[in-house]
């Protein structure tokens, strides 16, 4: 029963966090962030949030002004969710590169 709930969580801030980012990188041109994963604590306390960002060379970046801009998303993210949810978890962000990986593992393969 409880994981259930943690996975309907998840969804919800995976699904609302990725909204909120793609009204934020509609003003900029070829920049996409994508909300990969989100894990949650059983006390509901923090979110893990997992994003791959694209551009790969605007990583570093974009991945500072989200952190610099932690408490805003928060407070949006809780707008977007008040109806679902009491507490907001702590968001804490990191750079999801599997993607480059696997671009690193074709590039190698291929040679």
């Amino acid at each position: 029963m409880e994981e259930t709930r943690l996975n309907k969580i998840k969804r919800l801030l995976q699904k609302e966090l990725s909204e909120l980012f793609r009204r934020q990188t509609a003003m900029m041109r070829d920049t996409l962030i994508t909300v990969c994963a989100v894990r949650v604590s059983p006390d509901l306390s923090v979110a893990k949030v997992y994003l791959s960002i694209f551009p790969s060379e605007k990583k570093d970046e974009l991945i500072k002004t989200i952190e610099k801009n932690k408490k805003t998303l928060r407070y949006d993210l809780a707008q977007a969710v008040r109806l679902q949810l009491r507490k907001v978890p702590e968001l804490v962000f990191y750079l999801d590169d599997s993607l480059d990986y696997v671009d690193n593992i074709d590039k190698l393969l291929k040679k």
